[in-house]
């Protein structure tokens, strides 16, 4: 889960999309906080539910990942493409 958290994690930062303000969480707990200006989470969220992955936000700008601890190294890059694709 470490391993695979850190994947995740690195993926998600590396994304540089413009709403994003930080990633952060330890292991699949991981959260990306969104720039006030960006829209809100709900807005985010429900894209995402939209391709298949759920999130959940948290307060207005914040989106919460809790993958279960089987993720593959596959599906931690499926969640950062969903994530690319929604916020580009």
């Amino acid at each position: 889960a470490q391993r695979i958290g850190d994947r995740l994690h690195q993926s998600l930062a590396a994304l540089h999309a413009s709403s994003v303000k930080e990633v952060r969480g330890r292991g699949l707990m991981l959260a990306v906080e969104l720039h006030p200006d960006a829209g809100g989470a709900r807005r985010v969220c429900e894209a995402l539910q939209g391709r298949g992955l759920l999130a959940k936000e948290t307060h207005d700008h914040t989106i919460r990942i809790a993958p279960p601890l089987i993720l593959t190294d596959d599906q931690a890059d499926w969640i950062s493409e969903q994530f690319a694709a929604v916020l580009a």
